[in-house]
């Protein structure tokens, strides 16, 4: 089915239905139809053609909702543009993805324009050209003044499945962006598959807190509305915000990363607040550590789901809910299920494989690679055949590059990225096995365990800290709390204690630009 069929058929079954709320803005499933045919009559307008890009760079508004949906309904290819990103990243990215328009928050536009020029002056002399810039949100919106003079509909575009509804552009291994497609077979399989494993309902509300330029947030752009149900958007995560949207917005249900999580369980008065309409938390976009799982629960009071995905896959991959085998452990042993990575998502074929490509023993110890086929993983990168080709099996399985343990449960558990495992002495150490010790240590607010290179052991366990306020440590008190629960060579041989961790562009931990930072001696010691 055609993304924008997700909208319409919502429309026609309940136009009255609230959609979407933004403060104290309200829009109805029939009016956000009628503004979304107009947006995509006005694109046309603009001389847009079916294919081509449109490159957006917003917050968390309803405003990029609608986009979402007009470039479906007319046929473009919609290029959500990460905003955390610096110009030469973003020019590099619009290289690529050659949109025919640029669509920026009005706080935005510099960066954008600054981007463009970039890119201009690295391509002279070539076919890329300037996109035309609009500028959203201000006195004087394009997306508004668009909408307020289109023309009249003349009807959605007709699609193919396999037709590019989507690039997301991530930097993977290499720092390189590469565009992952995502075809409008691809959303709609996962929407729907994510309305079956999450019981959505038109009674539900997703809080749109997560960037809505990342797949940890945009999928339920797609699976809220295939039900009827209601968006509401925080347009920038700060955490007193989120916990106050929790707590009068109606939230059911949302998904958030780790880091997010952690900052929000550290608000002072969190555990005391009540969510009265939360029925469901998701985290997911990087491993979580079983002492933070254990304190969402807590402070939410609220199922916990962990989720694991890649924007390669629309995202998910696999869910922590628990099976009917599951239900009837142990509470210890069901908390463990719950902390793990998860049980295969609906519509994935998963394994785990060794390196010579045969499937690992379910004993919750042999270590292999993620691989995975279905209707939501992608066909490939935006204009680079050769990583598509590496990115996948010659039995049609994409290479996730995570390592992960089969529990004879069938959960599996990741133990690390491929990339980030570090080998010591002969010996391989799974980061997040590390990271998982320091989290109980009560003076640590954050920790990412990394490898630095070592003369003697060829790489060194290394760790860099956040503390909590007024709390007060050392490096070696932190050494010798992880000596205690680790075998020697997985204790880190050294801990820095730092401000704050770098982070990508969703929010995540960035492990490799602690290795840079810490090469180049970046970090001081306090």
């Amino acid at each position: 089915m055609p993304l924008f069929d997700l909208l319409r058929l919502s429309a026609v079954r309940t136009p009255l239905a609230i959609a979407c709320m933004a403060g104290t803005e309200t829009c109805d499933y029939g009016a956000l139809r009628h503004r979304v045919e107009l947006l995509t009559q006005a694109w046309r307008a603009l001389g847009l053609r079916p294919g081509e890009r449109i490159a957006y760079a917003d917050w968390n508004t309803p405003r990029c909702l609608e986009a979402y949906f007009a470039a479906a309904a007319g046929g473009f290819i919609f290029v959500p543009l990460n905003t955390r990103l610096g110009a030469a990243e973003l020019g590099r990215i619009l290289a690529d993805a050659q949109p025919a328009l640029l669509c920026a928050e009005v706080s935005l536009t510099p960066l954008c324009e600054a981007a463009v020029a970039l890119m201009l002056a690295a391509h002279l002399g070539t076919s890329v050209a300037a996109p035309r810039l609009l500028c959203l949100g201000g006195e004087h919106c394009a997306q508004e003044e668009l909408i307020a003079h289109a023309p009249t509909f003349a009807g959605a575009h007709p699609v193919q499945p396999q037709d590019p509804a989507q690039i997301y552009y991530t930097s993977g291994t290499t720092g390189e962006p590469k565009g992952v497609v995502l075809t409008h077979a691809n959303v709609e399989a996962h929407a729907r598959a994510a309305a079956q494993e999450l019981e959505l309902s038109a009674a539900d509300t997703w809080g749109h807190i997560a960037p809505m330029f990342h797949l940890a947030d945009a999928w339920a752009v797609f699976a809220i509305t295939l039900v009827g149900g209601r968006h509401v958007f925080v347009p920038r995560f700060e955490p007193a915000a989120v916990l106050r949207a929790l707590v009068h917005d109606g939230i059911t249900i949302t998904n958030l990363v780790p880091t997010m999580l952690n900052s929000l369980v550290q608000q002072p008065g969190a555990a005391e607040m009540r969510f009265p309409a939360l029925r469901r938390i998701l985290s997911g976009g990087a491993p979580i550590a079983p002492a933070l799982v254990q304190r969402i629960m807590d402070t939410f009071r609220t199922e916990y789901v962990n989720t694991y995905g890649m924007t390669e896959t629309s995202p998910y991959l696999t869910l922590s809910l628990p099976t009917a085998e599951v239900l009837a452990l142990s509470a210890a042993e069901q908390f463990h299920h719950r902390a793990m990575t998860g049980r295969p998502f609906r519509g994935i074929e998963l394994r785990v494989v060794s390196d010579d490509g045969t499937p690992v023993s379910a004993d919750g110890h042999a270590v292999g690679e993620i691989q995975v086929r279905g209707a939501s993983v992608t066909p490939g990168y935006w204009r680079n055949a050769a990583a598509t080709v590496a990115a996948f099996t010659a039995d049609g399985f994409l290479r996730t590059g995570d390592l992960a343990v089969l529990h004879p449960t069938g959960y599996v558990n990741i133990v690390d990225r491929r990339k980030d495992v570090i080998i010591t002495g002969g010996e391989k150490v799974y980061t997040t096995e590390v990271e998982a010790v320091l989290a109980t240590h009560p003076a640590l607010l954050e920790a990412a365990v990394f490898a630095r290179p070592s003369e003697q052991w060829g790489e060194q366990v290394t760790a860099a800290v956040v503390l909590r306020p007024r709390a007060h440590v050392q490096a070696e008190e932190l050494i010798a709390f992880c000596r205690a629960a680790l075998s020697a060579w997985k204790v880190p041989r050294e801990i820095w204690i730092v401000e704050a961790l770098p982070r990508t562009g969703s929010g995540k931990i960035s492990k490799q630009a602690l290795r840079s930072a810490a090469s180049a001696k970046a970090f001081q010691r306090e």
